[in-house]
């Protein structure tokens, strides 16, 4: 998966690029977030695997499934990406288009899971102390794990903050064990 990633990362980077320089982050996002799903379907992967079709006739077909969703410079990236073999890396390309823009606008995505459902004022205060911590704009999402007991997990990027009940009595368990 590294490799994957480091292979779609230019492509990314390119896109990211060209999307800020165009004024159209958000619609860029959008048909990233269309195009890698469609990507992931078993059909179209199948479709872009055979090896009886040309580069084009790939990006073609890509680019009909999308539908209209697509402006006439992201069908260009299909192309290319077509051209280069790359098409199935449009989910990486998704992923690393999206912490750039993330940086770029200052914001980033927080999953807090409690055993419990969190009240509204109680999700406001951690969004406000995380923005402060962190500088950034947090958008949080909340879930509900009953196997927590108590306590929350705090997700973000590749940060993990276990208070969790669960977290602590196997924190205690593992120094009981030394």
């Amino acid at each position: 998966m590294a490799e994957l990633t480091t292979l779609a990362r230019p492509y990314a980077k390119a896109a990211f690029e060209y999307a800020k320089a165009a004024n159209k982050l958000q619609s860029w996002f959008e048909a990233l977030e269309v195009s890698a799903a469609v990507a992931e379907q078993d059909q179209v992967k199948k479709a872009l695997a055979a090896s009886g079709l040309t580069a084009e006739q790939k990006a073609s077909v890509f680019v009909q499934v999308c539908g209209e969703q697509l402006d006439a410079n992201f069908k260009n990236f299909i192309q290319t990406l077509a051209s280069n073999k790359r098409l199935a890396l449009l989910p990486f390309i998704k992923e690393l288009f999206a912490n750039l823009k993330a940086q770029q606008e200052k914001t980033i995505d927080v999953e807090v899971t409690a055993a419990y459902e969190l009240p509204v004022d109680l999700i406001n205060k951690l969004a406000q102390s995380l923005s402060a911590k962190l500088d950034r704009q947090v958008n949080v999402n909340s879930s509900v794990d009953k196997s927590l007991l108590g306590g929350a997990m705090i997700h973000t990027g590749d940060v993990v903050i276990d208070g969790s009940v669960r977290g602590r009595l196997a924190k205690l368990a593992e120094a009981l064990k030394s």
